[in-house]
């Protein structure tokens, strides 16, 4: 990384008192004038005043750049937030700097500099008097720079005196020594550049940077850069044109002005810019996000030919390996592509992606802790657990043989991920096996308590390094254990403390919390990733956007434009895998809603994951936040609405994303298809379920389960009660094997609607009272109504003496079901309670008719709407008995002909294949 030469004394090698930042200090000198209250002059608004201070934030954030900003920069970026009042604090700033001409006139700056901040003594001013608090950001900057200042000798001073007149010299130099354009001749340069090619640019932009470099050295305490960024210059505004225009066949996109946005800085007059090592690599992240979402519309060539230059530049930047692998692949040039991807991996590995502190080793052993990782991380991916926990347990020997704790984290964290994916049972000989990193517990504690205590240390482990966004990631995974585990006392002996065995949805919630808390200060992580100066940079680059320059209009003067609004309000300068993290909570707590059965939370959290987090996500995330919203779709507006929202989400995903919206769309045909009798498609559907997933036990689980459930949904719907009834039973013994414990309670439920369809409810009941006692110890409250309207449906076919217990479970479970089921479960507790009332001897249907008809109206719509042919015809049955009763022929027969036609549809299904099949 590029170190800075600066000029003066430093504290402790770090903090360097320069001519910029004793620019800075008259501004802040301005922006806090002693003596005055309220609005100092000459802001006319508070607004206008605090505006200024947020510059001067971004200002002070970026003061440990590896370039300063030479004075005409400053000035130039003072332009675009001063507005009005730009002239004013430019002749300000310039008087200031050259009436500094004598060491005392330095001394009595700084002296007055000391009367802004604000001390113990300053609890008795006046309410609205302007008092610069020293804890604040910029109180700590003037601090620090009066402290540099006070540790200065006299010799010191005086070297600091001559830089401050160099300073000011070059800003009036600058413009005719490197022939900067006003803006009456912006538009004729402009032109220029449009005509000329890449390669007469780059060689116009070396030419002015070794005259640039000429210029430095004649000045001994100049700042300089190490070569390899001084190519990366501003001056390419000229670059959009070019690129749209370069390439094979001159290919035009929408999205080929993007490689060199981010290289852009101010505007043409503000002269060369040179670029820190982290602003590349920045530039670099986003080129690699914007390749992803939009590969094909990437030039080859053009954009290879950047990343070629890049490269030469700044070889020391390995990221641009990665770039030229997706520009590869996405051009399908899989040779190139995969040659790159290798470079990527030998140049990089351990030394980007991951967070490093000052305990972890920067040699070839902390870089084949991290390959491993990396194997053992893929291993997982691609779904061998076997290898992939061998080689992770390998990592962790040599992460604690070399004391690599940061490593050893991260590894803790892939092993509890990699646990709880392949489920107990196939952990199950691992964890007590010789390379187990859980072997000092023994054999005493279960297994899923051993991963509880490994989760936990995993956990104290990232707390203990400050890794914050570990300890978020592990606050995630101990969220998503505590949604499906009940937690038992470590201990088994000594005094027994009652129990409940029920799952803690307060403890689920207490953990998603925790984890979006904790990404609030990720700021204090010990990560080398993140430097204060990067973001506030990015920040100041805002400035020179084409809506900058209404940023500091009055309240009630209009402003458009995200950038303008950015500008305003600092925009957010959280990383990206920070956001992910934030996204991902987002998606845990929309399954957390779904299982507790409430419907409107779980899609308000997809669709806010949907909303803002979708450019951070990765696309797998992305992905699921769109399979959630559209199965909403599905359940509460039917299949038409669903496969409208399906056509749209392929539309957004690219090919690597839309395996989980293929499952979906077979997940919907084969819901339609059961409810329109087409047997025919349903079994195709479960046949190609069977053939996604992978043949390796305990890989792909929640896949299997969903194949075989559906599998024997199909056989009950083709009345093969006996297969059906076995595919349920080898389904739950799986599922109960690996702990799965949200499938058991629907296996047992399958199996009680099983026995109910064969006519067996006696054999049912058990199953039924089995599957709620399963959804109420894991807290699953809409499966849990839906288990008791089978329960009750159960009973109701036991006789008609029974009619009011059924009556009374509907009762108890109906709140939930209006409130959070779907068509189909609203649909099925309406028939449910209007089979109740007619089972009933006591009721009488001529005198309270309203109560059965408005539920079976109710029932009769929503089914016609889910395109429920089988379960319509009932309701439609039902309906006409209870207008024969009531001499209603007219109506009788309306509902006789439509109970006819229902029949016909579901016994002859049209075999019309969707094109979305």
């Amino acid at each position: 990384m590029a170190v800075s030469m600066k000029s003066g004394a430093g504290i402790g090698g770090n903090f360097v008192l320069t001519p910029h930042k004793v620019s800075v200090c008259i501004l802040l000198q301005i922006y806090v004038p002693p003596d005055q209250v309220s609005v100092p002059f000459p802001f006319t608004s508070v607004s206008q005043h605090n505006r200024l201070g947020l510059f001067l934030l971004a200002l002070t954030k970026s003061c440990d750049d590896i370039m300063e900003p030479q004075l005409d920069e400053l000035i130039n970026q003072l332009k675009e937030t001063g507005g009005e009042l730009y002239h004013w604090l430019n002749e300000k700033l310039t008087h200031k700097l050259s009436s500094l001409s004598s060491p005392d006139d330095l001394f009595n700056l700084f002296g007055d500099l000391q009367g802004v901040l604000g001390g113990p003594e300053s609890s008795g001013v006046v309410d609205d008097q302007i008092i610069l608090d020293p804890s604040s950001h910029l109180g700590i900057f003037l601090r620090r720079c009066l402290l540099a200042f006070s540790l200065l000798s006299f010799e010191g001073v005086c070297h600091l005196l001559t830089n401050i007149e160099t300073y000011a010299k070059e800003a009036l130099s600058s413009c005719s020594n490197y022939g900067l354009p006003d803006e009456d001749n912006d538009f004729e340069e402009m032109l220029e550049y449009e005509d000329t090619n890449l390669e007469c640019f780059l060689g116009k932009v070396a030419e002015d940077v070794d005259a640039k470099i000429r210029v430095a050295e004649t000045f001994p305490f100049h700042i300089h850069a190490p070569k390899s960024l001084l190519g990366l210059v501003e001056e390419e505004l000229h670059s959009e044109s070019k690129i749209k225009h370069t390439g094979a066949g001159g290919h035009s996109s929408d999205f080929a002005h993007q490689p060199t946005e981010a290289l852009r800085g101010s505007d043409n007059s503000s002269g060369l810019f040179l670029r820190m090592n982290w602003q590349v690599q920045g530039y670099l992240r986003e080129q690699a996000d914007l390749i992803e979402k939009h590969g094909s519309s990437f030039s080859l060539n053009a954009f290879e030919s950047i990343l070629q230059q890049v490269q030469k530049l700044a070889p020391e930047l390995h990221r641009v390996h990665y770039l030229r692998y997706l520009n590869n692949l996405y051009h399908e040039d899989y040779p190139a592509a995969l040659e790159n991807l290798h470079c990527y991996f030998d140049y990089s590995a351990g030394a980007e992606g991951i967070d490093i502190t000052a305990s972890s080793p920067l040699g070839s052993f902390g870089r084949y802790g991290i390959a491993l990782l990396c194997l053992g991380m893929m291993h997982s991916h691609f779904g061998h657990p076997k290898q992939a926990l061998e080689v992770l347990t390998e990592a962790v020997r040599v992460s604690q043989q070399h004391n690599d704790d940061t490593c050893l984290s991260y590894t803790l964290a892939a092993i509890c991920n990699l646990m709880s994916e392949i489920g107990i049972s196939s952990a199950r000989g691992i964890i007590g096996s010789s390379y187990s990193p859980l072997t000092s517990f023994g054999t005493s504690l279960p297994i899923q308590q051993q991963l509880l205590v490994l989760l936990r240390r995993s956990l104290n482990r990232a707390e203990d390094l400050k890794l914050t966004r570990l300890v978020a990631s592990n606050r995630l995974a101990m969220a998503k254990f505590d949604l499906t585990h009940i937690q038992r006392p470590l201990l088994s002996f000594g005094p027994k403390s009652s129990t409940k065995l029920k799952t803690c949805p307060a403890s689920v919630l207490k953990e998603l919390r925790l984890s979006s808390y904790l990404l609030g200060e990720f700021g204090s992580d010990g990560s080398s990733l993140e430097i204060d100066g990067v973001f506030s940079t990015a920040w100041l680059k805002n400035l020179h956007r084409p809506m900058a320059s209404s940023v500091l209009l009055e309240e009630n003067e209009p402003e458009s434009g995200y950038d303008a609004f950015r500008f305003g309000t600092q925009p957010s300068s959280i990383p990206g895998s920070v956001l992910q993290l934030a996204g991902s909570s987002y998606l845990l707590r929309a399954t957390a809603w779904e299982l507790y059965g409430s419907a409107p939370l779980a899609r308000l959290n997809a669709l806010v994951h949907a909303t803002c987090f979708a450019d951070a996500s990765s696309s797998s995330d992305v992905a699921l936040a769109y399979v959630k919203l559209i199965q909403h779709q599905a359940v509460f507006k039917g299949y038409k609405e669903a496969f409208s929202a399906l056509e749209m989400a392929e539309g957004k995903l690219f090919s690597v994303a839309k395996s989980r919206i293929q499952l979906l769309k077979l997940q919907q045909l084969h819901e339609r298809a059961l409810h329109r009798g087409n047997l025919k498609v349903a079994q195709r559907v479960c046949d190609e379920f069977g053939s996604l997933a992978s043949s390796v036990t305990g890989v792909d689980m929640e896949l299997k389960t969903e194949a075989s459930l559906r599998h024997a949904r199909t056989l009950l719907a083709a009345n093969q009660f006996s297969q059906a009834a076995a595919i349920a039973h080898s389904l739950f013994c799986t599922c109960y094997k690996f702990n799965l414990q949200v499938e058991n309670a629907t296996c047992l439920l399958m199996l009680a609607e099983i026995h109910k369809k064969s006519g067996n409810a006696v054999l049912g009941l058990p199953y039924a009272l089995a599957s709620l006692s399963f959804c109420q110890s894991f807290n699953l409250d809409l499966l849990e109504a839906s288990a008791t309207l089978t329960l009750a449906d159960l009973w109701l076919s036991l006789g008609s003496n029974h009619a009011k217990r059924a009556l009374t479970l509907i009762h108890r479970a109906l709140p939930m079901i209006l409130g959070n089921g779907g068509l189909e479960l609203r649909a099925r507790a309406n028939i449910a309670v209007a089979k109740c009332y007619l089972s009933d001897p006591s009721f009488s249907v001529s005198e309270d008719s309203e109560m059965v008809l408005d539920s079976l109206k109710q029932a009769a719509e929503e089914l016609q709407t889910l395109e429920y042919n089988e379960m319509a015809a009932e309701a439609f049955y039902l309906m006409a008995m209870v207008y024969d009763k009531l001499g209603q022929l007219e109506e009788r027969e309306e509902a006789a002909s439509s109970f006819k036609k229902h029949v016909i549809a579901f016994e002859n299904p049209k075999d019309d294949i969707n094109p979305l099949f």
